[in-house]
């Protein structure tokens, strides 16, 4: 057993609903230069914008905006904001939105203290040393980046789409209000809940072993997912639903999961590839992935993870046959995405080809073998891709 670890996620949460009073506080502490990061403008059609706004000038802060990140930020955004940090001389990064906004806010802050395109930081050909202070308010549950030091930047020049993390990236405060939520679409609803599943299924299949709390805690994480999304979908002011949602979402992929555990993620490296080539919705490309990478890894060696996986999160108990039980646990995964969820279960669907599968697995394999759950080359993505086909 491996359960040597070291945890720290120090970043502050104001969990529930009215805790933007606090904004103006939190943000004092670091500052009074601020630079509102956010999308494509939703936080002015919820009244969030005017909220924040006034949250700002109560408290006597100077306030410049930067707008308009996408949904797979670009690197090219990241520059942007990055230079208006040096130009404002900005001093705390206040981040609205879902993991898009947060994650290229978090190299904006990287990114101003350095002298180079951001893209550098990004394939670490140089080091993030230092960070401007972040603070977040999440608008949508999904990537988790409110409450861990990661983020993912697309570059559309090289087809790359690139994940990586610093310490000081970690935001200093979030403010998860799962009211701000109610507005956020069925589609998207869906996407994130699929890209917070697929979290917990990256690190839970692994042959290590390590706590069985953390195996608990990981299906206990996985069955909130599967009981709450269609709740939030079908009743989307659902205060319960969104909650359990935003929580799971930041729990998910905040580190505490990963004990011990050391291997790679699998569908991630995949996903990343269909997103930087054809800017697909990252929770869409998982829940594509997820179901056909789990037929492809199962085998009397990995059955027994996936019949705990059965058993305890789908609660499977009328076959004692293993490979019985993990068959069908793929399946109710597979119903999960594209019945519950309601998402399209191939990629033709989304006018995605072969022609580019063979490029995409050479990138995504990084030209060798990742050693993850089962590992997996250039040949295996391959597979996997036609499968989702």
């Amino acid at each position: 057993m491996n359960s040597s670890f070291v945890y720290s996620i120090p970043t502050k949460v104001y969990f529930g609903e009215n805790q933007l009073q606090h904004l103006g506080k939190e943000l004092r502490n670091y500052g009074t230069k601020v630079l509102l990061v956010y999308g494509g403008g939703s936080i002015k059609k919820n009244g969030l914008y005017d909220k924040i706004r006034k949250e700002i000038a109560d408290s006597g802060l100077e306030l410049f905006e930067y707008s308009g990140i996408e949904p797979n930020p670009r690197h090219t955004s990241v520059n942007e904001g990055a230079e208006i940090c040096k130009r404002e001389n900005i001093d705390v990064l206040l981040a609205v939105g879902g993991g898009s906004v947060i994650d290229a806010t978090k190299f904006i802050g990287a990114g101003a203290y350095y002298n180079g395109d951001v893209w550098d930081l990004v394939t670490r050909k140089a080091p993030i040393t230092h960070c401007l202070p972040i603070i977040t308010i999440l608008t949508l549950a999904a990537t988790g980046s409110e409450m861990n030091a990661g983020g993912v930047i697309t570059n559309l020049d090289t087809k790359d789409k690139i994940g990586m993390g610093a310490a000081c990236m970690l935001p200093k405060v979030s403010f998860l209000d799962p009211t701000v939520t109610y507005s956020v679409d069925r589609y998207q609803t869906s996407c994130g809940c699929a890209d917070i599943f697929s979290h917990v299924v990256e690190v839970y299949f692994s042959m290590d072993k390590d706590l069985s709390m953390l195996d608990s805690f990981m299906e206990g994480l996985m069955k909130t997912v599967i009981h709450y999304a269609p709740i939030a979908m079908e009743h989307p002011n659902d205060y319960e639903a969104r909650a359990n949602l935003m929580w799971a979402s930041s729990w998910a992929i905040n580190g505490f999961i990963n004990g011990g555990k050391t291997h790679a993620w699998s569908c991630h490296p995949m996903e990343h590839e269909l997103s930087a080539y054809y800017d697909m919705t990252h929770g869409l490309g998982l829940a594509i992935l997820i179901p056909r990478w789990m037929k492809y890894t199962l085998n009397e060696n990995t059955v027994s993870r996936f019949e705990q996986y059965g058993r305890n999160v789908f609660d499977i108990h009328n076959d004692s046959d293993p490979m019985v039980i993990a068959n069908k646990a793929i399946h109710m995964t597979s119903e999960f995405f594209f019945k519950t969820l309601g998402l399209k279960s191939n990629l033709s669907e989304l006018g995605i080809d072969e022609s580019k599968f063979e490029i995409m697995a050479k990138k995504a394999a990084q030209n060798g073998t990742f050693r993850a759950f089962v590992p997996l080359d250039a040949e295996d993505i391959v597979n996997i891709y036609q499968l989702c086909k």
